[in-house]
């Protein structure tokens, strides 16, 4: 596949690695350098798991190259908002200064269903201070800015994980929404 893979679909990354024309290694890295490079404009994460990814990347290209069974998510990446989606080990903030340095030693299902999937967690997307706002900043990432203005919001409170996608930095974000935190961030970035 000559596409970028940071533009290419959840679906069309999964078939693209089950039919053994992409590597989730090359899948993973592309993703990371992307957020790399645009996340300090942006702020789209909170978190950046490189390393856990990079690892994740490498087992799931074994695991293709044993020929095991994989789910149907098998070595794509996603990205988690930093608010209800626990990841045992990876810092979570809920976007707030008080749980600044806050390492969970449990996954949350939603979490651990993608991840049986064969999703690749790759970070934790900024959200507002305990998603209580409609635009997406706080105190410890600063304003999640829209990737095609970013003199305007990303919308809230799943803002940063609406601008990673809308901006190549995960083909999916999880999100959560109660009274339009997906919805707002959604219209807002065009995913």
């Amino acid at each position: 596949m000559s596409r970028d893979p940071c533009f290419m679909s959840m679906v069309e990354l999964a078939e693209g690695i089950a039919g053994g024309e992409l590597s989730p290694i090359d899948v993973v890295d592309a993703h990371l350098e992307r957020i790399n490079r645009r996340n300090d404009e942006l702020s789209a994460y909170s978190t950046v798991i490189d390393e856990r990814a990079r690892a994740a990347a490498r087992e799931a290209q074994l695991a293709i190259e044993r020929n095991e069974d994989t789910g149907p998510l098998h070595g794509v990446p996603i990205a988690i908002k930093d608010l209800f989606a626990l990841k045992a080990g990876v810092r979570h903030t809920f976007g707030s200064t008080v749980f600044d340095d806050f390492v969970p030693d449990r996954t949350s299902p939603v979490v651990q269903r993608l991840e049986d999937a064969g999703a690749i967690i790759i970070g934790k997307t900024n959200t507002p201070e305990f998603g209580n706002r409609p635009t997406t900043d706080n105190d410890l990432v600063g304003i999640t800015r829209n990737p095609f203005d970013t003199e305007r919001t990303a919308g809230g409170s799943s803002g940063g994980s609406a601008a990673a996608v809308a901006d190549g930095l995960a083909p999916a974000a999880q999100g959560s929404d109660a009274g339009g935190s997906v919805r707002i961030p959604a219209a807002c970035c065009g995913v």
